[in-house]
């Protein structure tokens, strides 16, 4: 694993603003005057852990509902039933993204898993795929996003068209959900995508509606469960004939309420790192809320002292405390590997970095290849 520099392409910005990443000079957003390398033998380990991180969360995730533990992650007593329902039925799921922290000497280690709504698909799966045919098309990358995107809309269960949702005021999700929409659209089914805002409840139906009243049967709300559950029309969800994706299920693998559980049932995993729900005696420690997004409110200390810190609305919920894992530091910049599954699987691998070692929607996306 390395970090080099590389000459943009001419015209790039007009290039990526074609293919849909219209915030790509935001804050330094998109950058391609460096990109990662990395050995094939590094790829293999990242998928391999990804691999057994995703076969723990379902684990962590069966012992979670099982052991009647929703409340420890701070899900509404309301919601308890509707997701042990769903997870015993494993109801469908399209994507997630581990976060890990990797230097391609040690093995790779979870910071935390988007399992609900991670955004950067685009640049995933599109951007850096079309930057490695202009500027290396000779090398190989690890992503087979795209692919698998579309061949899951084929085989997720809910036949019919999907409506996708996010908040009217934020791009990067509106971005992501357009995209995703075009998934859907090459798999073969209808698809139309709406804001969160003009989603209606029909009682008489037991379905969502969209803005023209027609049912939404099949939904990808890129907008939390945490929030969803909280939300007034939250009440209707359990009742309804709507199927969310992601599943109800989801909601505790996106908790990380989740790291704790999971070091507590595979202590000395080489892919985890010592987490709890109390600072247990760490003196070196990332401290996170249960729920937030984007890197927000999270506090890094070590030998007891600030290291840096996030702001942010979150952390009503609670915290837990992950012993602090210090990135590679490439002149400055620390890199953290998102590694993306479809159905599971393995799919591709984004990097995001910044000059802080906490990484937040203001860090930078940088394109890779594989060297062999």
């Amino acid at each position: 694993m390395e970090r080099h520099p590389s000459t943009p392409r001419r015209f790039f910005a007009a290039k990526l603003a074609d293919q849909g990443l219209s915030f790509h000079d935001v804050d330094n957003y998109w950058k391609e005057d460096v990109c990662y390398t990395f050995a094939g033998a590094e790829i293999e380990r990242i998928e391999a852990a990804t691999s057994a991180l995703h076969a723990c969360c379902l684990a962590a995730l069966d012992h979670v509902i099982t052991r009647g533990r929703l409340g420890e992650l701070g899900i509404p007593e309301a919601f308890w039933a509707l997701i042990a329902a769903s997870a015993q039925r494993r109801e469908g799921s399209l994507y997630g993204r581990f976060d890990l922290a990797y230097d391609g000497v040690n093995p790779p280690k979870l910071l935390e898993y988007n399992a609900d709504t991670p955004t950067s698909l685009l640049e995933t799966a599109v951007c850096q795929w079309y930057w490695l045919q202009d500027c290396h098309p000779q090398r190989d990358q690890f992503n087979s996003l795209h692919e698998r995107l579309v061949e899951r809309w084929r085989t997720l269960p809910g036949p019919g068209p999907v409506h996708l949702a996010c908040l009217e005021d934020n791009e990067e999700d509106w971005v992501c959900i357009t995209y995703l929409m075009d998934t859907v659209v090459q798999s073969g089914r209808p698809a139309r995508t709406l804001f969160i805002e003009q989603l209606g409840w029909d009682s008489a139906r037991g379905v969502f509606v969209d803005e023209q009243d027609a049912p939404i049967e099949n939904l990808f709300k890129l907008y939390p469960w945490e929030w969803l559950m909280r939300e007034p029309f939250g009440v209707h969800i359990p009742a309804g004939r709507t199927r969310f994706i992601e599943p109800p299920w989801k909601a505790v693998l996106s908790c990380k309420g989740l790291l704790p559980i999971l070091w507590e049932l595979f202590p000395d995993h080489p892919n985890l790192l010592p987490a709890y729900f109390e600072p247990h005696g760490l003196a070196d420690y990332a401290r996170k809320p249960l729920y937030s997004r984007e890197g927000a409110n999270i506090a890094l200390v070590r030998g007891g002292a600030p290291l840096a810190q996030s702001a942010g609305p979150y952390g009503a919920e609670g915290h837990v405390y992950q012993a602090l894992c210090p990135l590679p530091d490439f002149d400055g910049r620390y890199p953290v590997l998102g590694s993306w599954v479809v159905d599971g699987e393995p799919a591709g691998l984004c990097v995001r970095e910044d000059d802080s070692p906490i990484t937040t929607n203001m860090s930078s996306f940088v394109p890779h290849y594989i060297l062999d």
